[in-house]
């Protein structure tokens, strides 16, 4: 059989904790959905910070709902040389000893002195796909694309939850790298 698995390309983005929304936004603050993303319950906000780093700063990050636990920061490779910020790839979640950048809302800013990561390359999944695929969570497969920039993606981690919808999430630097956009197929190879 098979295993195909949609990508879905993450641009840089900020998770926020309802403390950080609310010193950069103002008390009792909500966030505001614009779009709705491919896994349940998540969406893009109206919302925006700079994130500043030690070289520049991007003026409008967008933020991703709804709010989470901690606050975390996903830039690509580029971005962080662009910015002047040193992250470790990274399983999203796993922040500490991580980049540091300031971010600044319309009522406030904030210094994370760690939360900025390049996201690892990973694949969501529902409990259903991975049966079906034979995978687990946590488990580290291998993915090919295909194209005329075909190329192997090694150490993918999958991701099990009931509250996840199929697709591999890299970030711009790899979509830009295998010529993959959002829609395109990879699979998975072993």
């Amino acid at each position: 059989m098979e295993k195909i698995i949609p990508v879905g390309v993450s641009a840089r983005h900020v998770h926020l904790s309802q403390g950080d929304l609310e010193t950069l936004f103002g008390e009792g603050y909500k966030l505001t959905p614009k779009k709705d993303l491919s896994q349940p319950g998540q969406f893009a906000a109206e919302e925006t910070v700079e994130v500043v780093g030690s070289k520049r700063s991007f003026p409008t990050v967008r933020i991703l709902g709804p709010v989470r636990r901690q606050t975390q920061v996903e830039l690509s490779v580029t971005d962080c040389f662009t910015i002047g910020v040193k992250a470790p790839v990274r399983e999203s979640g796993d922040i500490k000893d991580s980049g540091s950048v300031t971010l600044v809302g319309p009522k406030g800013q904030i210094t994370l002195s760690e939360g900025v990561i390049v996201a690892g390359r990973h694949i969501h999944m529902h409990p259903d796909d991975a049966r079906k695929f034979g995978v687990i969570d946590k488990q580290r497969v291998n993915v090919k694309t295909e194209g005329e920039r075909s190329l192997i993606m090694e150490n993918v981690i999958i991701r099990v939850r009931d509250d996840f919808s199929l697709e591999l999430h890299i970030d711009t630097d790899e979509a830009n790298a295998a010529g993959l956009g959002n829609g395109s197929k990879v699979r998975i190879i072993d």
